[in-house]
């Protein structure tokens, strides 16, 4: 098989530039193996890469949330089409022996074939069939967690009449980092946290502060990307149970990420909330984030306790934080409530007139906000410099940047 494969790495709407600038940065000018991105937009970044490659994005990706492996695109203006072109892609090379099939999701747009259905089965009977006939089975194994069988996954996503067929490499979504075994009210996925901290220009040098943070995704992601700890160093990835995956270049790549990491960092980052367990949960989710590498690799080996000393969590109402920090420069980063499952509407919008405040206790700061209120400019009473939609899922929410409260 060809040492170089296809991937995309999926993301929220309006964070592919992030993605794509990670990508670019995790193939420095003495790695012979580079990152050879194809396209970014419409929510994915498809690039080129090897094994190794492929690894370091599942582990240090900050703001995707999956990574698919490309198996296969051709023309598809029919069923037959579908059928044939499915068929003739060697899953042999991609699936071992023993393992399962699905097909877990289907989009169809602007093309012939929109039953999702339909593509659905039709993928499934084509795989399932090469497969069948390579190994010399007449159908494919059910997985069963008590035997620890398990099943590739595949998505189909057909556009323009042109199918494309991905297999994927990430298992859990890679928001998922661990760290966080009970979210709280309303998280912040983890992937999006980190994608607004890039979009704002948020360096280490500056003082962070988050005045809701809630289970402490901000907080948590903004430390990471301090200290240079790869997201996904303490978790699974279902590429090392796919045939082309290899356990030995998963542990070289896990230990060139971990020994990156440096804790010894000066940092400034706080948190609070006016819910004393919301602040409980940030800290012992920081806590966990820190040590969980080690399960997988050492990687916190040199981390201790002391590290987090740079980073502060308070119980207060926003009315009266401030700085702990005499800094003329900082960056307020947050995800107030949206008033939906937290609160509700009115709730949300006198919260954001109530942010005023903000402007005198951290004058000269910048600031990076996001929610799902298009009007947040008119309650909070200052026109952002900047406003980037961003989609997530089913969410539509907004980033308004301030240069200067």
């Amino acid at each position: 098989m060809n040492s170089e494969f296809t991937a995309a790495a999926f993301c929220a709407i309006g964070a592919e530039k992030v993605v794509s600038n990670e990508l670019k940065k995790l193939s420095p000018p003495e790695r012979e193996a580079k990152y050879t991105i194809l396209e970014s937009g419409f929510g994915r970044v498809r690039f080129k890469a090897d094994l190794a490659g492929l690894y370091r994005a599942l582990m240090s990706l900050r703001a995707a949330d999956r990574v698919l492996l490309e198996t296969g695109a051709f023309p598809a203006l029919d069923f037959d089409m579908l059928f044939d072109g499915t068929r003739n892609i060697p899953w042999e090379l991609y699936i071992p022996r023993g393992m399962g099939l699905k097909v877990n999701k289907v989009r169809c747009s602007t093309s012939q074939l929109k039953a999702e259905t339909s593509v659905q089965a039709i993928v499934h009977k084509a795989a399932a069939q090469r497969l069948c006939e390579k190994y010399g089975i007449s159908r494919l194994p059910e997985p069963s967690t008590s035997q620890g069988l398990k099943e590739a996954e595949l998505r189909v996503y057909i556009e323009k009449n042109k199918a494309a067929v991905m297999l994927d490499i990430s298992g859990e979504p890679l928001f998922k980092r661990g760290y966080r075994t009970i979210g709280g009210i309303a998280p912040l996925r983890e992937s999006v946290a980190a994608a607004i901290i890039l979009l704002s220009g948020w360096k280490r040098k500056f003082p962070l502060y988050d005045p809701f943070c809630g289970s402490g995704s901000i907080v948590i992601e903004a430390a990471l990307y301090a200290w240079d700890q790869a997201p996904g160093l303490g978790r699974y990835f279902a590429l090392s149970d796919l045939a082309i995956g290899n356990r030995h270049t998963e542990e070289t790549v896990r230990r060139e990420l971990a020994e990156k990491a440096d804790y010894t960092r000066h940092i400034n980052i706080q948190g609070s909330d006016a819910d004393e367990k919301a602040v409980s949960l940030t800290r012992a989710n920081l806590k966990r984030a820190l040590f969980l590498p080690k399960k997988k690799s050492g990687a916190a080996a040199q981390a201790g306790s002391n590290c987090l000393s740079g980073i502060e969590i308070h119980c207060l109402a926003m009315e009266k934080i401030k700085p702990q920090y005499d800094a003329a420069k900082g960056f307020i980063i947050t995800n107030p409530p949206y008033g939906k499952r937290l609160g509700n509407n009115t709730e949300a919008e006198e919260r954001y007139r109530n942010m005023e405040c903000l402007n005198k206790a951290f004058s000269g700061w910048q600031m990076g906000l996001i929610c799902d209120h298009s009007g947040f400019e008119t309650h909070f009473g200052k026109k952002a410099d900047k406003c980037r939609e961003i989609k997530s899922g089913a969410a539509d929410t907004w980033l308004y940047y301030y240069e200067k409260l």
